[in-house]
């Protein structure tokens, strides 16, 4: 299935992918003038711009990495300026490569990098985290793509501004999610907390992924049942195109939410910082995975695990409510939600009844979308009987 490539957009365009035409070096180098910008500014100006836990641990050899991530960025961006009609990728190459290297130049060094008071954004994790998403799932997309969609399709830069505003208010947002349960875990008795902390590490992941996706399913259905909660969780189904970075479009007061009740009912159980620490990465590759744009059907794993097949069905706007579970999809055949066509995929994504959202990240942010649900009333569809 291939959906049209609209050629009016700024960065999107009809130009060819193929090796040659000044698309790669142009993707590749985007990235990693971006990864090195982040890294300079990180390094320019560490008590403001990078996160308190992390910032003994800035390597020595950051800056020279950064550097020959700025050079190549450079490099690669004017090949794909000599190469490509739509110079848009190799000038966010050779801008980023640029702005970097005078921030690198001024740059402090470790030791006077290493003091800093308690708070500051986390430019750092977007860092590293844009420069490990890129290299799983582009190359994955790429590879085996399900729709033929360019790397930077259209709305690419509103989702990255949501990709890059968790990773820079992650200290805001983390101390949101816990407090809440901290408090309760804190007002309750521990008896049982320290049983369950001495299970063995595999068994407590299991233990979590089950608790937390069963939070997870009912705070989901209730964000596309209840109209107050629907505005917020509005904005993620807002997404017409679906790709790794699709997953990050999350108003911050629906993740939030979701992920706060998850950590009460984890912390109110006791479950060890070490399991909850191996969940977290599981989430989040996993989270990112189901909406890469890729192929793959993965029937063995179906039944069994949240694939990206099961996913896109939730975001399809031709099929409301299905599909809510995160991780484990027995709970939506359980709860009556569970929607999987053998064969196909979804036609299309976005809001139903050709609704569409607020357009760009501030927009998206600050102004609501309307009340209605998604879909003049709420059904709840269902292949297999629960």
């Amino acid at each position: 299935m291939t959906a049209p490539r609209p050629n009016s957009h700024w960065l999107v365009t009809d130009e060819p992918h193929r090796l040659g035409s000044g698309w790669l070096s142009g993707t590749i180098g985007a990235v990693l003038g971006l990864a090195a910008l982040s890294a300079a500014g990180s390094l320019r100006w560490p008590q403001l711009l990078t996160l308190p836990e992390l910032r003994p641990h800035l390597p020595p050899w950051l800056a020279t990495a950064a550097l020959v991530t700025a050079v190549l960025a450079f490099v690669l961006g004017t090949v794909s300026l000599w190469l490509r009609r739509k110079k848009t990728l190799g000038a966010i190459a050779v801008g980023a490569a640029v702005a970097a290297l005078p921030l690198l130049a001024s740059a402090p060094d470790l030791p006077t990098a290493n003091a800093g008071g308690a708070l500051g954004l986390g430019l750092d994790v977007f860092c590293v985290q844009l420069i490990v998403y890129s290299v799983l799932f582009v190359p994955l997309e790429r590879l085996w793509p399900l729709r033929d969609q360019p790397t930077f399709r259209a709305e690419w830069w509103t989702d990255l501004a949501w990709f890059a505003s968790s990773a820079l208010l992650v200290q805001v947002t983390t101390f949101l999610v816990l407090t809440p349960g901290q408090a309760l875990a804190a007002a309750l008795p521990n008896w049982w907390r320290e049983h369950l902390a001495a299970w063995p590490l595999p068994v407590q992941f299991v233990g979590i992924v089950v608790v937390s996706d069963l939070v997870q399913y009912w705070v989901h259905r209730a964000s596309h049942t209840l109209p107050w909660l629907w505005r917020f969780h509005a904005i993620h189904h807002g997404a017409e195109a679906m790709d790794w970075l699709a997953g990050s479009r999350l108003h911050v007061v629906d993740a939030v939410l979701t992920r706060a009740l998850v950590f009460a009912a984890l912390m109110t159980l006791g479950f060890a910082p070490a399991a909850i620490g191996a969940y977290l990465v599981f989430v989040a590759a996993q989270a990112t995975f189901v909406h890469a744009n890729v192929r793959w059907r993965l029937r063995w794993l179906e039944p069994w695990l949240v694939t990206p097949r099961f996913h896109h069905w939730h975001h399809a706007s031709a099929v409301q409510n299905v599909n809510f579970a995160v991780h484990l999809p027995w709970l939506d055949r359980l709860f009556g939600s569970h929607h999987l066509p053998a064969h196909d995929w979804p036609p299309h994504y976005g809001l139903a009844g050709g609704q569409r959202g607020p357009r760009g990240f501030w927009r998206q942010l600050l102004t609501l979308p309307g009340t209605e649900r998604r879909g003049a009333a709420i059904t709840f569809r269902t292949t297999t009987p629960p």
